[in-house]
């Protein structure tokens, strides 16, 4: 057993001057009873001496203090052992705190913490490495100190980097030469760590090293994933294997919804594997996150931008049929070239034909391979195309030397301009370097690269500004120019190897690449420059060591769009720059791999990384002391005379208590009189109404005149049957309800046909229908007067009854339909609600402005379902039918096609009260319409 603190122990001499306070107590009181003689007899003064306080009362409270001072030491039972070597020698405590140790980092930690209190209890002076965290100097800490720096470490985002420390290290054991040195490791050599244990071992020469880590590295990676034509395959590493060889991968968008999980698994000895996620390609174009679920690291998540999305390309070629084989077809290059990063759709026959079919096909990129001219309704199309923000690539060819249009970046020459030719002085040219404000910056210019033929700009001022490629002459090779919110490119050579050998080059693929990436970036993000060109990009949502999302650090330095490298200290994991053209940093890039970390060179003695079964007796030496205390308490009232009293005051007290309880419970008793009544009350309900409580059925207000409330029953009957078999909903035999007496609550919807000459309904019934809103039923209030009804004109009866019956009614405010509200788009997409007739407006509630805070709804609309829907069409005579089947009314307009309307207009009603507002997100309406109107 040890201590935390062994000097409280100290204050254990206290006890025998406890003991000599607690052994006397005062004497107890004495009643005296009446008459006054008496108590003056007894007040006679007398030489009286104290009782002793008993012994085991003593004993209590000496083991009360004991227990106290022992808890205040912090005893713990099986404490770690200590290290060999002097007592008094400083520690250095290396901690490897990087990305890849965060899986554990709760058992590390417990071992971390368990090692800095074992040497705090020796009084030994710590200094302490964070593999992870800048290192310019190791300060020798005492154990207080040391041991709040340890507790505060935590996991960094980043991989850890030991070999950064060695100077501090070398520093710190010059400094002091009789250190020990202790190393919690991970066990994990990540990317160009291959000689770090050997520099190690020059640093620390022949000291022997303490280290803690697992038998085999448990750590599992994600390096990198690939957004291929298969599907989003991710590569999974580990440093050895270690009987952790399957799991599941789980992808999320930005909004950290869920796209998919995949499961994976390692090969028997194996420490690299994949796993793929087969989705369509819009859903991987919206994964921004790939994580190994439960790994909880930052070196477990790959983060995914806009770089790796995979674009839908169309390419159109006016090639004739006779050049369309491999090797002779422009589009085979650009096939061979853009196929590792996006979906390839090649358009067959002829050019405007084609342009149009692969518009039609909701394009991201469309290639142009010699393609001459266009029908001007295909021009208007491909300019709609680029001003909405699409990518037209073109290539040059015979056709385009010939032709003259508008879809180019720059005015061009006819003809194009021979070099190397028979009938040319000139001598095939390659490419001049890229420039800085070039997309292509950075790349290498093959030495054999020569160009043959090109078609030519004509000279203005613009032209250097839209270059983005030149010869050695600085004719431009490519070149590119904004409109509206899209892109033009021009290669002014063929896509084949009659013109250039481009095509043959690793340059074309990597050219097409940085080209087709500017298809998905904003235009605010599509710099005519380069990647690197413009401010750089700050963080914006960063990655923990955990793998979580948080704020930014102060300490994190923006990088530019060419930032190509690992996470850093500096450059955190995470998303930098704006939400639409994100830059995604990871703690680890594709083609990283893991190792176990080699210990050979140094003279080290494995530990595992378990922490000691120690227990920690403060907990139960303050309960102990606790309960103690109670008994003291206790045995002191016992001996004062006062727990007797108190035992007679809880039992009167309980008594009373009985006494009211059972008086409450008297009162409380049901009068069988009023059971009888609220039976009865319930027996009015109707068969039918109690069976809506298992079954969904439509309602309707029984009005009093037979002819309304049979059109009604048929009318609902009518369009349950539609409802039956054309959705999934299957309600039963629609019900008629009272509203004085009938719960409605049952029922979704409720259809009112208005009745001028019946009277108006009872306060009653205005409440019920009124709570029946509130709590999220709708009213179908049908007027039936649409014929008669005249905007102009004076009210007819029936609307003059239902603004008299409304203005009793708490309703909110109310609206035309709009021609984008949600119940014209529930099942059927509609443009009005028809019924028996066509030419009345339909009502329903307003629903406040995005922004309008201070709007109050007087009615709950549940789910932004309306409460209330006000028309004047007639709805139930257009459903309704006969015993056969056969429509009871006529409908006015086309006859079967309004019925089918009317009907559809039924099954949306029914649809919206019962689903709610869930098609009101039209998160993607605007993609689907424009792909609808393309």
């Amino acid at each position: 057993m040890s201590f935390a603190a062994p000097l409280v122990l100290a204050a254990l001499v206290a006890l025998p001057a406890i003991w000599l306070l607690l052994r006397v107590t005062p004497p107890q009181p004495r009643l005296i009873a009446f008459p006054p003689l008496k108590i003056i007899r007894d007040l006679a003064p007398r030489r009286e001496t104290p009782a002793r306080t008993p012994w085991w009362l003593l004993a209590l409270r000496l083991a009360i203090a004991a227990a106290l001072i022992l808890a205040a030491a912090g005893p713990i039972l099986n404490p770690p052992p200590a290290l060999d070597g002097a007592a008094d020698a400083p520690v250095l405590l290396v901690v490897d705190n990087g990305a890849l140790a965060a899986g554990d980092w709760e058992r590390r930690a417990g071992v971390l913490v368990e090692q800095g209190e074992a040497l705090a209890r020796e009084g030994r002076s710590l200094g302490i490495v964070a593999t992870a965290e800048p290192t310019p100097r190791i300060p020798l800490l005492a154990p207080a100190a040391a041991l709040e720096r340890l507790r505060a470490i935590r996991p960094a985002p980043h991989l850890a980097g030991r070999a950064a420390a060695l100077p501090a290290v070398a520093d710190f054991l010059a400094e002091h030469p009789d250190a020990q040195i202790v190393w919690i490791s991970d066990g994990v050599a990540g990317p160009e760590e291959d000689g770090f244990s050997a520099a190690l071992a020059e640093v620390v020469g022949d000291r022997s090293i303490v280290v803690f880590s697992e038998q085999r590295a448990p750590a599992r990676a994600l390096a990198g994933t690939d957004n291929s034509a298969a599907g989003l395959v991710a590569t999974l590493v580990r440093a050895e294997p270690n009987g952790r060889d399957a799991g599941v991968l789980r992808a999320v968008d930005l909004r950290g919804l869920p796209v998919g999980e995949t499961p994976f698994a390692f090969e028997p000895g194996a420490t690299e594997a994949t796993a793929r996620f087969d989705l369509p390609i819009e859903l991987r174009n919206a994964i921004a996150r790939v994580e190994i679920s439960g790994e909880g690291s930052a070196a477990a998540v790959s983060l995914i931008d806009e770089r790796s999305q995979r674009r839908r390309v169309g390419i159109v070629s006016g090639a004739s049929l006779d050049q369309a084989q491999p090797l002779l077809a422009p589009t085979f290059y650009i096939e061979r070239a853009l196929a590792p990063f996006a979906e390839i759709l090649e358009a067959r026959g002829g050019a405007s034909e084609g342009v149009e079919r692969m518009l039609d096909d909701d394009v991201s990129v469309l290639v142009l391979a010699d393609v001459g001219a266009l029908e001007p309704a295909v021009a208007a199309r491909v300019e709609d195309f680029v001003a909405a923000g699409g990518l037209l690539l073109r290539f040059a060819g015979p056709r385009l030397s010939s032709g003259s249009d508008d879809l180019v970046p720059v005015r061009l020459r006819r003809g194009g301009r021979t070099l190397g030719g028979a009938l040319s002085w000139d001598t095939p040219r390659t490419l001049a370097p890229f420039t800085r404000e070039s997309p292509f910056q950075g790349l290498a210019v093959p030495d054999d690269l020569g160009v043959r033929r090109q078609i030519l700009a004509e000279p203005d001022a613009t032209l250097p500004e839209r270059t983005w490629a030149a010869l050695g002459d600085g004719t431009p090779i490519v070149t590119a120019e904004r409109r509206g919110d899209g892109l033009l490119v021009l290669f002014h050579v063929t896509a084949d190897a009659s013109w250039s050998n481009l095509p043959l080059t690793g340059l074309f693929v990597d050219m097409l690449r940085r080209t087709i990436a500017f298809s998905a970036a904003p235009a605010a993000a599509r710099a005519q420059g380069g990647e690197d060109a413009g401010p750089p990009v700050a963080p914006r949502q960063v990655l923990d060591g955990f793998g979580a999302f948080v704020s930014p650090p102060p300490d994190a330095v923006p990088v530019t769009r060419a930032f190509a490298g690992r996470a850093e200290a500096a450059h955190p994991p995470g998303f930098y720059g704006p939400v639409d053209a994100a830059l995604a940093i990871n703690a680890l890039l594709p083609g990283d791999r893991l190792a176990p970390l080699d210990l050979a060179p140094l003279d080290a003695v494995r530990a595992p990384l378990e922490p000691a079964e120690t227990v920690d007796l403060r907990a139960p030496l303050l309960a102990a002391a606790l309960v103690l205390l109670v008994i003291d308490s206790l045995a002191s009232l016992w001996l004062g005379g006062h727990l007797g009293r108190l035992l007679g005051r809880a039992r009167r007290a309980g008594a009373a208590a009985a006494i009211v309880l059972g008086a409450l419970g008297a009162l409380a008793a049901p009068d069988p009189a009023r059971a009888q009544a609220a039976a009865e009350d319930i027996g009015i309900l109707s068969r039918e109404v109690l069976e809506s409580a298992f079954e969904t059925r439509l309602a309707y207000v029984i009005t009093g005149d037979a002819r309304v409330d049979e059109t009604s029953r048929a009318g609902l009957d009518g369009l349950s049957r539609v409802l039956a078999r054309r959705t999934a909903l299957e309600p039963g035999d629609p019900v008629g309800v009272d509203l004085d007496r009938d719960e409605l609550a049952f029922f979704p919807l409720l259809y009112w046909p208005i009745t001028p000459d019946r009277p108006l309904p009872s306060p009653e019934a205005i409440r019920a229908l009124d709570a029946y809103m509130k709590s999220g039923g709708t009213v179908i209030f049908d007027t039936r007067d649409a014929l008669t009804w005249r905007p102009s004109g004076a009210p007819t009866p029936e609307t003059a009854y239902l603004r008299r019956m409304l203005a009793t009614l708490d309703i909110p405010p109310l609206e035309p339909l709009p021609a984008d509200h949600v119940i014209t788009k529930t099942f059927y997409i509609l443009r009005e609600l028809p019924g028996r007739f066509d030419r009345s407006q339909t009502w329903v509630e307003a629903m406040p402005a995005v922004g309008a805070d201070d709007v109050v709804r007087p009615a709950r609309s549940g789910d932004g379902v309306s409460p209330i829907i006000i028309t004047g069409n007639d709805l139930a005579a257009a459903w309704a039918i006969g015993p056969g089947g056969e429509p009871m009314y006529p409908v006015t307009g086309s006859g079967t096609r309004q019925r089918e309307m009317a009907y559809r207009a039924g099954v949306n009603i029914v649809m919206y009260t019962l689903t709610g507002n869930y098609k009101a997100d039209q998160v993607h309406v605007p993609a689907l319409l424009e792909r609808l109107g393309n």
